[in-house]
């Protein structure tokens, strides 16, 4: 099959659509909702409404829009483009439906992801993995879910849960067995409300800071036998278990990779239009050789990035093997991403270190996109498995 880069003409509309959104809804509200660290509801509704959100990718059948990987890619960087933070609280839904549409039941994958794409009303999911004392050691979780009479009893904390404890559907895991190793890990859907459940401390960020982060605390939670992702009612395995949802996780670093491309591309073009202007020893700055080379290497990086994370996608759109190729685009956007504000702030110069320009914001947003859904280091670790031989690639 030739290779196309080119977008389709549903692409491109979709494309331009996220774009203009990002341009008249978000970036206006932009430093308002960082400074204020609010939930952004608004936004969040108008892109629900106008179908930006993550339930578009999910299939049809559920309830979802159907679109195919590539398109949730531009998307995903349009939104970041417009707001990292703002982006976060449209998407993060995403990280609880692709748990349960790679866990779930038929039962549940209809319930769960109909709720969550409801085009009549706004819905979040939240996922909750991390916890206090476990985070690149994902496996290592204390949370236990102990099987009673009429369902499972949860304890223990999560911890950085985007939506934690606003979500009106979790997706926790906890431990049934520790002796069992990964086989013991198994995923839970609780609903909003749910008696044991509370949400914790609120952080408060460096970035993405228009995006609701927070411990969410299960104290004696007791949930029904059909919460448990992935098993029917008389307790026989029907998916993949956990190990599933780990594929699945693995499966949406390109959309992580896209949203730093989108954030690398928005401190671009801003530096380079702000090089063009500001002018010394007689000329634009941009067209000193030190700004200049800059600029060409941030644009060759954005694109390469782009081209790592619409790989990935490629292949998870055709239901072929990740392998590295995930990890590959989420290290090195996320490095780039990091890389692009920085020098985009020092192109700035004093005026990139303070508020009145958005570089500061960008480069603060970056930076988690080098922590979450694994740090770099652990993708280096991935990528390094692969290329040693001791993963099929």
């Amino acid at each position: 099959m030739a290779l196309d880069f080119s977008l389709t003409e549903e692409q491109e509309e979709i494309r331009k659509l996220t774009h203009e959104f990002a341009i008249n809804e978000m970036r206006p509200k932009a430093d308002y909702y960082d400074e204020r660290e609010e939930v952004p509801w608004e936004i969040m509704h108008k892109a629900h409404e106008l179908g930006l959100g993550p339930s578009s990718s999910y299939p049809e059948e559920y309830g979802g829009g159907g679109v195919d990987f590539i398109t949730s890619l531009i998307l995903a960087e349009e939104l970041a483009w417009g707001d990292a933070g703002m982006a976060v609280s449209i998407q993060a839904s995403g990280l609880a439906g692709a748990g349960i549409l790679a866990m779930g039941t038929e039962a549940q994958r209809c319930k769960y992801l109909g709720l969550l794409s409801d085009p009549k009303e706004l819905r979040l999911g939240a996922m909750g993995l991390t916890e206090p004392n476990s985070g690149s050691d994902s496996l290592a979780l204390e949370m236990t879910a102990a099987k009673v009479e009429g369902g499972w009893l949860l304890n223990g904390t999560k911890q950085f849960c985007t939506n934690g404890g606003i979500a009106d559907v979790h997706v926790v895991f906890a431990t049934t067995d520790k002796q069992l190793g990964p086989a013991g890990i198994a995923g839970f859907v609780v609903e909003k409300d749910n008696p044991g459940m509370r949400q914790g401390r609120k952080e408060r960020k460096m970035g993405v800071r228009a995006s609701h982060t927070a411990q969410v605390i299960f104290e004696d939670c007791l949930v029904s036998e059909d919460a448990r992702l992935g098993y029917d009612t008389e307790g026989n395995l029907t998916g993949p278990g956990a190990i599933g949802a780990m594929l699945m996780l693995e499966a949406t670093r390109p959309l992580i990779a896209a949203g730093a491309v989108g954030i690398a591309r928005a401190a671009f073009e801003f530096a380079r239009d702000y090089a063009l202007e500001r002018k010394s020893f007689g000329k634009p700055i941009a067209k000193h050789q030190a700004i200049g080379f800059k600029l060409a290497d941030m644009a060759t990086e954005i694109d390469a990035a782009r081209l790592l994370a619409w790989r990935a996608g490629w292949r998870a759109e055709n239901q072929l093997p990740l392998g590295a190729t995930g990890s590959m685009a989420k290290l090195f956007a996320g490095d780039v991403a990091m890389r692009v504000t920085t020098d985009a702030v020092q192109i700035l110069g004093g005026y990139g270190y303070i508020k009145d320009y958005p570089v500061e914001r960008f480069m603060r947003d970056a930076k988690i996109y080098q922590i979450w859904e694994g740090t770099a280091e652990i993708q280096r670790l991935v990528i390094g498995r692969y290329v040693l031989g001791d993963r099929k690639a």
